[in-house]
């Protein structure tokens, strides 16, 4: 495979050798990746290290989306979910209607409940505990990937623990991993302006480090295409991998593409499906020690992600189900996918569909029964 790759941006050339010789890539070679307009060349570099690190599978799970409340004390400007208490729109579920919430989108087909929400200045602690023990006595077979580390960070604070109490309490409650959002950029320049709010980049790193050490393992995601720089994503990029090599905790990383729709951003354009490819293939060609990177098929639309799978992707998501978050941001995506529509569109792009759960086991299903290999 070594001889077919060809360029004709000469910049390409050492990083294709560090490549073959699979050894790390630099801060200046990023750039050149975000820089170079020969896309082809990137995306076969991406799609070289995918393809060492998983042949032609491709991986997806049937999951849930759950958003016990949409209000929030923050106010970014890249976000269209969050609401104030009193706004039209703000809503809370009762822990009753949570848990029917995910009752009414459950078959034994879904093996993971993926949890976020708003930073709710009302609610205690208790609250999200008890929806997580609820799930866990109604569906004790479902994976919880629950709470961002923003939220963790803001229901420490409000429950007046440490975060490591906090993460400690939640795992007891029965939180299995955590989802990757709230990382934004890290960059204090950019997140003072997009979301002032939120705690820093080192305080969703150390958060992360912390569930990390107590056996959580998490996501991690990076939303571009707003106000931030080549230079920023690099940063970003690199203070991961930095986590990763101490951690070895993340799982899967997941680049998200702004949706400026509805937002005091919204001025800002939409990312390209050039931008989204670009992203997929840098992230899969930095982030050497993630065994992952997904393409999210709700922010970039099934299209692009199936281009995705050839340019450093290895992973759709999920069915998913009634996403509110991206599709307030004005996401044209649909609210969710059919199993088969995910196995087709994984086919259709030249791949092997492999469902899995969430720890990334594979989940075999016959007519009568669903098996997860351990």
């Amino acid at each position: 495979m070594a001889q077919d790759f060809q360029t004709d941006d000469p910049r390409l050339d050492p990083i294709h050798e560090k490549v073959l010789a699979r050894e790390r890539l630099s801060a200046e070679d990023a750039l050149t990746l975000y820089r170079t307009g020969d896309i082809l060349a990137v995306g076969w570099l991406a799609n070289h290290l995918r393809e060492r690190l998983h042949g032609n599978n491709t991986y997806f799970n049937v999951n849930r989306h759950i958003n016990p409340t949409n209000v929030c004390v923050a106010a970014c400007r890249l976000c269209a979910f969050g609401r104030k208490k009193d706004a039209p729109g703000a809503y809370t579920m009762a822990l009753e209607e949570a848990w029917q919430a995910a009752a009414s989108g459950y078959t034994e087909a879904v093996t993971e409940f993926h949890i976020v929400g708003g930073l709710h200045p009302d609610l205690p602690f208790e609250y999200f505990l008890d929806l997580v023990r609820g799930l866990k006595e109604r569906f004790p077979q479902v994976h919880i990937k629950a709470f961002t580390m923003v939220e963790v960070a803001y229901l420490a604070k409000r429950a007046k623990l440490s975060t490591r109490e906090t993460l400690e309490q939640l795992k007891a409650a029965g939180v299995d991993s955590l989802p990757g959002g709230g990382a934004e950029i890290f960059a204090d320049r950019i997140r003072h302006i997009i979301c002032d709010h939120k705690i820093d980049g080192d305080q969703w790193l150390e958060t992360a480090r912390l569930a990390h050490q107590l056996g959580l393992r998490s996501n991690a995601t990076m939303l571009y295409g707003h106000i931030e720089r080549d230079e920023d994503r690099v940063d970003h990029l690199l203070k991961l991998r930095a986590l990763q090599d101490e951690t070895g905790g993340f799982q899967t990383f997941i680049p998200l593409a702004f949706h400026p729709a509805n937002t005091p951003l919204q001025h800002l354009p939409t990312t390209t499906g050039l931008n989204d490819v670009r992203q997929i293939a840098v992230s899969r060609l930095m982030l050497d020690n993630f065994a992952h990177i997904k393409a999210y098929w709700q922010m970039l639309s099934p299209k692009i992600a199936q281009i995705a799978l050839r340019f450093g992707a290895d992973d759709l998501d999920g069915t998913v189900i009634e996403e509110k978050i991206y599709h307030d941001a004005g996401a044209t995506t649909p609210q969710g996918l059919r199993r088969q529509e995910l196995v087709r569109l994984i086919r259709e792009a030249g791949r092997e569909p492999i469902e899995r759960d969430t720890l990334y086991r594979p989940v075999v299903r016959t007519e009568t029964s669903v098996t997860v290999s351990v």
